[in-house]
């Protein structure tokens, strides 16, 4: 394994041009040949597609969706099983919200099998979690907001929901975060070997916790942007580790201009804002780039001048960040991932653009 105290350089490839409102970038190994490949979802377009590593040749998965949002890919008997969320739109009266499963039909390179098992308004972000601590995920739906709600206020409390594989009844989480719920984020808190969820809404990041089949507890981590209703709260939410210490970054408020980071102080979460200068932020994202054990921030924004930075910590306790370029200007990021594309032991950087269209990998060299 490499390690490196210096941020690593890295080298830009661009895979697609014509994903009008890419929205997010998903790795998963399809054709089960060992290499990640790409599924770049962009919600403008009917098409979901997927781009086979490493030659990167572009494959339809199914057609005719309309305001594809979200998905997450998991496996059923040996194959993939893609969980979609499409008919999006902010406003819950627009929005049926449609959860497919989506299956291959013999062969991932022809078009798979398209299953509708739900529907619920503003359907936004699918994640996997092991709330068992089984090895067995199941699929976390956020909507975006309440069935009721409505801009600009979008009053009204804001269900999370799940669903077991093979069965794919909508089970209740929770329903106590207010107005938008824009993102979530799976992870172990405890280190029990189970997975909790964060949420990130108006009303600021909370942790839910299962306690039993049908119980689970919220606590409130942090309020978020304290500005007043609706310009307030968290958007996006990220958990990192500087060593053995954890922090939280986050995009505030909702399609903000903040890049955050939260440190922990017995007990309590300071926030602090790295970053004011996002145009309608969208892509959050830590890991350890140059295997120091120190992870760092890759967060993106949409908006006029679209760019993706990097943010390494300069001390132990993530005080003091410094602001790399990754893309200043080439891509309007509405999601990054990482993974290592290339086989080489380096985890590598892919984002898609929504303005711009593009979906890109960045080589870490």
């Amino acid at each position: 394994m490499v390690v490196s105290r210096e941020l690593p350089q890295f080298r830009e490839h661009t895979i697609a041009t014509d994903l009008k409102g890419g929205y997010q970038v998903i790795a998963a190994d399809l054709n089960r040949d060992g290499k990640p490949d790409l599924i770049a979802l962009a919600s403008d377009m009917p098409e979901l597609v997927w781009y086979e590593n490493p030659g990167w040749q572009r494959h339809v998965i199914a057609g005719s969706f309309a305001k594809m949002i979200n998905l997450v890919v998991l496996e059923s008997g040996g194959e993939p099983l893609i969980v979609l969320a499409s008919g999006f739109s902010s406003e819950a009266k627009n929005s049926p919200g449609i959860v497919s499963v989506l299956e291959p039909d013999g062969d991932v390179l022809h078009p798979w099998k398209v299953r509708e098992i739900d529907r619920l308004p503003t359907s936004h972000r699918l994640r996997l979690a092991d709330i068992d601590g089984n090895g067995s995920r199941v699929v976390v739906n956020a909507p975006l907001t309440a069935s009721d709600a409505y801009g600009p206020e979008y009053r009204g409390r804001t269900p999370l929901v799940y669903y077991r594989p093979s069965e794919w009844k909508r089970l209740m989480i929770g329903d106590e975060n207010e107005g938008v719920m824009h993102g979530i984020c799976v992870v172990d808190w405890d280190g029990d070997g189970r997975d909790e969820i964060l949420t990130a809404s108006f009303v600021g990041i909370h942790l839910y916790k299962r306690q039993s089949e049908s119980r689970w507890t919220r606590a409130e981590i942090a309020k978020g942007d304290p500005a007043p209703w609706p310009k307030c709260g968290t958007s996006d939410i990220a958990v990192g580790h500087l060593g053995r210490r954890r922090f939280l970054c986050s995009i505030e408020p909702w399609h903000g201009n903040q890049v955050a980071v939260y440190r922990e102080e017995r007990g309590n979460w300071i926030r602090q804002v790295i970053d004011d200068s996002f145009i309608d932020g969208h892509a959050i994202y830590a890991a350890d780039l140059n295997n120091d054990g120190r992870d760092e921030i890759i967060a993106g924004y949409r908006g006029k001048g679209g760019s993706v930075y990097i943010y390494t910590a300069e001390d132990e306790p993530g005080l003091r960040w410094t602001r790399h370029d990754l893309d200043k200007g080439g891509i309007s990021a509405a999601s990054c991932t990482v993974v290592d594309l290339n086989g080489d032991g380096k985890p590598d950087i892919a984002c898609i653009g929504s303005a711009t269209a593009n979906l890109k990998w960045y080589e870490n060299r």
